[in-house]
């Protein structure tokens, strides 16, 4: 299963939610918030370990945001992604992106059963600039 289109992951409309966001630059859950923060979407960092990313507060999981997010990505290890995924269909959240290494057959199988639109095996940063 992968993303029917693109583009509905690349809408700037998104409120995307970034689930293992470090406060290591170096990190592929920072380089993913810097780069939407510099495209200006809409986004969040969720990681209980930090209270704050830059100047941005960071949110220890999904129900503490704002606002719902319409989009969640994953950079985070496959066990932590299960937990995500349920997560995310009791809040209502039908898209995720799980970046390479995120991902396992049993949440594809979750996604797929609970129809929740799923990316997996590519990496966002990489393919957002299909949608630029």
């Amino acid at each position: 299963m992968g993303i029917k289109k693109i583009s509905e992951f690349l809408n700037k409309e998104n409120r995307i939610a970034i689930v293992g966001v470090s406060d290591n630059s170096k990190k592929w859950g920072r380089k993913i918030f810097e780069k939407l923060k510099l495209d200006n979407f809409c986004v969040y960092p969720i990681n209980p370990k930090h209270k704050k990313i830059g100047e941005d507060i960071c949110y220890p999981n999904l129900r503490s945001l704002p606002k719902k997010p319409t989009i969640v990505i994953t950079v985070v290890s496959p066990k932590i992604t299960e937990k995500i995924v349920e997560e995310c269909k009791e809040l209502g959240i039908n898209k995720i992106w799980m970046q390479p290494g995120s991902e396992s057959g049993k949440v594809i199988t979750f996604c797929r059963d609970n129809n929740i639109e799923a990316s997996f095996n590519t990496c966002f940063v990489m393919n957002s600039k299909e949608g630029n």
